[in-house]
């Protein structure tokens, strides 16, 4: 019945001019699609079970495939999409709920491609990066409401406990099982080569990546996976997790599959069963007790760590991240509708959550009205895809960025949107030893290096365009920003003038 209602996505098309029969496609594809059917001496293709990993005619020696997409479409119209009919034919096949990775595909607005970039000419010059000083560094937590100088009239430096970046980038959160050891060691082995950091999620840390410790948030989830006080040692902050920008108001679920080995020692849970967060933490019903787990924390590493709250990007996030503000939270990271994932139902994935823009814009004016924006730095998430969208959200009033899909991408994700099954063609998203081993956390380091490296690059070459130089000087800094195609009530919460004015 599944047949003859959904046909396969892809179309397999292999040369026979070509082919060699050397069966590396059939070895290379975790999901069984290529075969070697020795009586006739020929390769065939199971179409139903592609993803469009591009894994195969990646490896095919002989360039001997093509995937493309399947011609023989289903009868759509401006109502009734395919992706539409064939959900339905699943959950009529199936009775369960759809589940879906990586970010939100609709095509919703994308507020970073209608904000341009303001650039110095005449009277404002710019600024050359490669002969004037630039600053990139940022130093995220609490900082002083003013001034202060003690009875020698010295200036009191003590600050509160700070991360400090070379650059305004962070890896998200990323948990050890939903991506592969070989993942997490390239991202830990780039953080500490940038001087930056990444993010354990909500699945514990290895222990062998304790010695990266500084340059890891290491995450605390309503689940408490991998949650001890060595742990709460080793990072250099701590990040409470409230919400997800893929799945606002649901909680995290790595299935039983995944638990396996050292991930189900570092989650410190039995191998085989599902690892379920509930959406909401057991001891959390108001910002008062939100404030209680952030000085527990705060308590338990001796107020040397600052200490991050994430939440998802909803309708009601200043109000939301005023709350947070005043919980003695240090930073408060907010993840957008369009933010990656392992594994979510498809139908919160996409469309529960607002736009990482309008969420970023809201939240520091709200903050600056209320005299508290010095009070917390701010991080966002949720599909940063390039230096530009780095420097459009620290004009927009952001400190740094979380990226990880671009991360990700860089190690070699192909963005087949199946990391959910487990069978990561890539060696990121899967548990699978066979699998694993295909990504060399040696060169994924260097990839991830490279890219973050790049896009350093070319965030001190548009800061010198705007006459910035300096990060510092560029948070918050509206004027530099102009909207196209934008309504005036989006100008107006993303502050920002119309391309013209």
């Amino acid at each position: 019945m599944n047949g003859i209602f959904i046909m396969p996505e892809f179309d397999v098309i292999r040369s026979d001019a070509r082919c060699t029969v050397c069966r590396v496609c059939e070895r290379q594809c975790a999901n069984g699609v290529h075969a070697f059917l020795e009586e006739k001496g020929l390769m065939v293709s199971d179409e139903t079970k592609c993803v469009n990993c591009q894994r195969c005619v990646s490896f095919c020696p002989t360039h001997a495939l093509k995937i493309v997409e399947n011609p023989n479409r289903l009868r759509e119209n401006a109502n009734w999409d395919r992706d539409t009919i064939r959900e339905i034919y699943k959950q009529a096949n199936s009775g369960g709920v759809l589940l879906s990775s990586m970010g939100n595909p609709k095509p919703l607005p994308v507020y970073w491609d209608k904000i341009l970039i303001n650039a110095s000419q005449v009277t404002n010059p710019p600024i050359d990066p490669l002969r004037e000083p630039m600053e990139t560094r940022v130093f995220l937590g609490k900082k002083p409401e003013k001034v202060s100088r003690g009875a020698d009239g010295a200036l009191i430096t003590t600050l509160p406990p700070q991360i400090e970046l070379s650059m305004p980038v962070l890896f998200s959160a990323m948990s050890y099982g939903s991506i592969s050891y070989n993942a997490h060691a390239a991202l830990a082995e780039a953080a500490a080569r940038l001087g930056i950091l990444y993010n354990t999620g909500e699945g514990g840390l290895h222990e062998d990546f304790y010695p990266y410790g500084s340059n890891t948030i290491v995450q605390v989830a309503s689940g408490r996976f991998g949650v001890h006080e060595k742990y709460l040692e080793t990072g250099a902050a701590i990040e409470i997790k409230m919400g997800q920008g893929a799945k606002p108001g649901i909680g995290g679920h790595l299935p039983g599959p995944k638990i396996v080995g050292d991930v189900s020692r570092t989650r410190m849970i039995p191998e085989g069963t599902d690892a379920i967060s509930p959406a909401p933490h057991h001891d959390i019903y108001s910002i008062e007790d939100l404030r209680q787990l952030v000085y527990s924390l705060k308590e338990a590493t001796r107020y040397k760590k600052p200490v991050i709250v994430k939440v998802a990007a909803v309708h009601n996030i200043a109000a939301i991240a005023s709350g947070v503000a005043r919980s003695g939270a240090d930073i408060i990271a907010i993840d957008g509708f369009r933010g990656g994932t392992g594994a979510a139902p498809t139908r919160i994935r996409d469309n529960v959550g607002i736009p990482i823009e309008l969420a970023l814009a809201a939240v520091d004016q709200r903050l600056r009205d209320e005299g508290i924006r010095g009070n917390v730095s701010l991080i966002v998430g949720g599909s940063v895809r390039s230096a530009a969208d780095v420097v459009k959200a620290l004009a927009l009033g952001a400190d740094a960025c979380y990226v990880a899909t671009a991360a990700l991408l860089a190690l070699g994700c192909h963005l087949c949107r199946t990391c959910q099954s487990g069978k990561c063609n890539w060696g990121i998203a899967t548990q699978e030893p066979a699998l694993v081993k295909r990504l060399n956390p040696a060169q994924g380091s260097e990839r991830l290096v490279n890219l973050m490296n790049a896009w350093r690059h070319e965030i001190m070459e548009l800061m010198g365009g705007m006459g910035i130089n300096s990060v510092e000087a560029l948070r918050g800094n509206r004027l530099m920003l102009r909207g196209v195609g934008l309504t005036q009530k989006e100008l107006e919460i993303l502050g920002i003038s119309h391309a013209g004015e």
